[in-house]
């Protein structure tokens, strides 16, 4: 008697950036038939400005096309911090890179096939029945899948129907941040920060700044752009709220986006910004559109509901100050993919063998992210302390050790 076919097990991908991204790739080549639902009406560019690299955050491009690093990202090869008079007061020899959000985003989506990746699909909600799930969306489409894969990032929808009491909790300070032509910087702060990830922390705020590549992807030195991102304390309430309205009244949650940002609130940055080291005032006063980020934690107790489950900042939203959310992102699919390889396209012992080690990583990453964020926002951080970039440890997302 012939035995029965196993059938590919149909996966249903929500959210479509860099996290959503790798999970795709990784379940496509895990044998599933794998469709991603992206509710933006575009390609994704222009989200947010700079990415400390990972290997895990690039593992499908490091394993299928071998790239050089040096085409895909700007490297640092040192840590500086600057005093307020603008001064190297430390210095360390380094080996972080770092790109762009549109590059990466664009190089993974070259590896993915656009007839399945579908645009302007905005998930409204979706019910588990047996052993299937069925997927609505805005546009009156349905879709049902053995697995669907949650990676609609802080806000998910996912999270919120699955876990309404789980919420992100302001960390108590935003991130403004801004991207600089290198070619538009005077020689004297060029020369201080194009090879180097500079920081100055203050008694109640810290300021970073390094190199990523272009919106073409321009790795040259003098052609790339310099990312910098300056963490400011702002009460909750009427402050954070007034921060938050932009300029045509409309309040977001968890970001203004360049261009929306008000003018008073502008100003006052660039004012305040006087008081930085002359580097960092003239970053400032040379980006045209500064925008921020509410810094947040979120960490849920669960990923895996039936056949739903939650991946990267739907489920963990870390502090950016560990330079691990797209890395645990992109490790959550990886890992889900060779779980579902592993058992043999079995979901449900995929779901049960994947869980508790992405948990587990989700609240260390977590927790370091927020122990961090707690000592460069009080004045407790030393200068020369090692920076606390890292997936699994500190110090893990130096290129060249091993991936596994």
């Amino acid at each position: 008697m012939a035995t029965k076919e196993r059938t590919r097990p149909r996966v249903v991908v929500i959210g479509g950036s860099i996290g959503g991204l790798n999970a795709a790739l990784w379940l496509q080549d895990a044998g599933c038939d794998t469709v991603v639902f992206e509710r933006a009406q575009a390609p994704l560019e222009d989200r947010g400005a700079g990415i400390v690299l990972h290997p895990a955050t690039i593992r499908y491009l490091l394993t299928h096309e071998r790239p050089d690093i040096q085409q895909l990202a700007a490297a640092a090869h040192w840590i500086r911090f600057l005093d307020p008079s603008g001064e190297i007061a430390h210095q360390e020899p380094c080996r972080y890179q770092f790109t762009a959000y549109n590059v990466l985003y664009r190089t993974l989506l070259r590896h993915f096939d656009l007839a399945r990746y579908h645009l302007g699909q905005e998930c409204t909600g979706f019910e588990q029945v047996g052993d299937q799930v069925f997927v609505s969306f805005a546009s009156g489409r349905r879709e049902h899948c053995d697995l669907l894969v949650c990676a609609d990032g802080i806000n998910s929808l996912g999270r919120r129907t699955l876990l309404s009491e789980v919420q992100p909790q302001y960390a108590g300070y935003v991130a403004w941040r801004g991207t600089v032509a290198e070619q538009d910087l005077p020689p004297d702060v060029f020369a201080v920060i194009h090879e180097a990830i500079t920081y100055s922390v203050m008694s109640d705020s810290h300021i970073l700044v390094y190199p990523i590549p272009d919106g073409e992807g321009n790795v040259e030195p003098g052609y790339r752009l310099m990312n910098w991102l300056w963490y400011r304390n702002v009460p909750e309430g009427e402050d954070l709220d007034d921060l938050l309205t932009t300029r045509t009244g409309e309040r977001f949650g968890t970001s203004v986006p360049p261009g929306f940002v008000q003018e008073r609130h502008l100003r006052k940055l660039r004012a305040d910004a006087q008081h930085l080291p002359p580097v960092f005032t003239t970053l400032i006063e040379r980006t045209a559109t500064p925008f921020l980020q509410v810094i947040m934690d979120l960490e849920t107790p669960r990923m895996a509901f039936g056949r739903v489950c939650l991946i990267g900042d739907a489920a963990f939203t870390a502090r950016p100050h560990v330079a691990a959310g797209s890395a645990k992102a992109a490790e959550d699919g990886w890992t889900l993919a060779e779980a579902i390889r592993d058992c043999g396209g079995n979901i449900d012992a995929a779901l049960a063998r994947w869980e508790p080690a992405q948990l587990a990583l989700g609240q260390q990453v977590v927790a370091r992210a927020r122990e961090a964020g707690t000592r460069l926002q009080n004045n407790q951080w030393d200068t020369g302390t090692p920076l606390p970039f890292g997936l699994y440890a500190v110090g893990d997302n130096v290129f060249g050790d091993t991936l596994a």
